[in-house]
């Protein structure tokens, strides 16, 4: 029987597998031809999603590549044995606060480490200090992290049109909408290269299905970036849009957190659009959201047909000079499959799941497993158990109608029926 435990591995192992064959994918590397990519990379041993180091052949990297243009992000999923325990011994979260403890305490050791990962509760007593310590010996740790004050920061510029989004969130004024003042919130793409928004619309709330919604039209739109570089708050930090990343062939970036200059170009961009457009707007003069989105577009619009202070050339100009180096997604279905949302749920003995505050039918034939179900968080009437290649359609649940279900050929009961 599958748990969260294993899902959750498998599917850091298949973003893995995908970091490692991302060039290839793109068609971003700069060996000879594939092979010799896959040889440079694997003459050194590689850190794994657990924490071990591995060294691979080339003709693993291969076979991953092969599988991934078969059947995507699936084809670098591991099959999960129902006898085998899959439960890392160090997560990611973990990982990552010793890195933060060895930058600001340089000179504890294993054991300290072990104590305080304990007591925040991001390991068990299962995991060892001898964990910690091959940890730390391995990822150059044992003295510590010298922090750089002073960054060092290069004007930089990819070379065409979808060699890299940037994508964030900006505060935006309230509007009174139903006798109502509310928040709204810009979510909003550039491309590096052509500095043209690709994608842009505002919300009610910043939230990760919004950022989604976003993405999803500027690539049906423009086409799939190569590398997509984020901000590190929650909306842009989670688990779907990695997935989503790797099932269309984007390698996702983060901004350090707090980090504004990391992300200058739509820092920039958010500044222009107050400068030139809020500034001057009439904000009273909207009724809705749906009114602030058409005149945001059209600013858009206007935006990208005028002249960049730093490229002395239209975003519209540079695009249209080298978009063909952006691929189109396959097809529209396709697209919207590799934006469905994935979670991992138990079916209960009355072969119901729950998620999004919602409780569907499953399947009786997975009654006690842990599943992985997909959906979109506006379309839960599309929701679907995946497993094995299979898609199985969930419903809502109709306790009612339940109540008059035959079950085991058995005569229907009616317990809405008085005795």
């Amino acid at each position: 029987m599958k748990d969260k435990n294993s899902i959750d591995t498998a599917r850091e192992i298949a973003l893995f597998r995908f970091s490692m064959i991302a060039p290839v994918v793109q068609n971003t590397f700069s060996d000879a031809n594939a092979s010799a990519y896959f040889k440079r990379v694997t003459e050194n041993p590689l850190l794994r999603p657990d924490g071990t180091v591995f060294q691979y052949s080339y003709k693993t990297l291969e076979r991953w590549n092969w599988n991934y243009q078969q059947y995507g992000l699936d084809g670098l999923t591991p099959i999960v044995r129902s006898d085998k325990g899959t439960t890392r011994a160090l997560s990611n979260q973990c990982m990552s606060e010793i890195y933060q403890i060895k930058e600001k305490f340089p000179k504890l050791n294993a054991a300290q480490i072990h104590a305080r990962l304990l007591q925040m509760g991001l390991i068990t007593t299962s995991v060892s200090v001898r964990t910690i310590q091959r940890f730390v010996k391995n990822h150059n740790l044992k003295n510590g992290v010298v922090p750089n004050s002073i960054k060092d920061r290069k004007a930089f510029e990819e070379e065409f049109f979808g060699a890299m989004w940037m994508a964030d969130t900006c505060y935006f004024p309230y509007i009174r909408e139903d006798g109502i003042n509310r928040r709204t919130y810009l979510i909003a793409i550039v491309d590096d290269h052509s500095r043209m928004v690709v994608g842009a619309r505002l919300f009610y709330e910043d939230n990760a299905y919004n950022f989604q919604r976003v993405l999803k039209n500027a690539i049906a739109t423009y086409g799939i970036p190569k590398k997509l570089y984020v901000d590190s708050g929650s909306s842009y930090k989670n688990s779907q849009l990695s997935f989503i990343c790797a099932e269309v062939g984007a390698v996702l970036l983060h901004a350090p957190i707090r980090d504004g200059a990391a992300k200058a170009k739509i820092e920039r961009t958010f500044g222009t659009f107050k400068t030139r457009w809020i500034q001057g707007f009439d904000i009273s003069s909207l009724s809705s959201l749906s009114e602030f989105n058409v005149e945001l577009n059209n600013y858009v619009r206007e935006h990208n047909t005028t002249v960049n202070s730093s490229t002395k050339s239209t975003p519209m100009d540079r695009y249209l000079a080298s978009h063909d180096y952006a691929s189109s997604p396959k097809s529209s279905e396709w697209l919207d499959l590799c934006f469905m949302n994935r979670i991992s749920r138990k079916v209960r003995p009355d072969s119901t799941l729950t998620f999004l505050n919602t409780l569907f039918d499953a399947p009786i034939h997975f009654i006690g497993q842990t599943v992985e179900v997909r959906f979109l968080p506006d379309k839960l009437e599309d929701a679907y158990i995946y497993d094995a290649g299979t898609k199985y359609p969930l419903k809502f649940t109709d306790k009612v109608a339940n109540a008059k279900t035959k079950r085991n050929n058995m005569p229907t009961i009616d317990y809405s029926m008085e005795v």
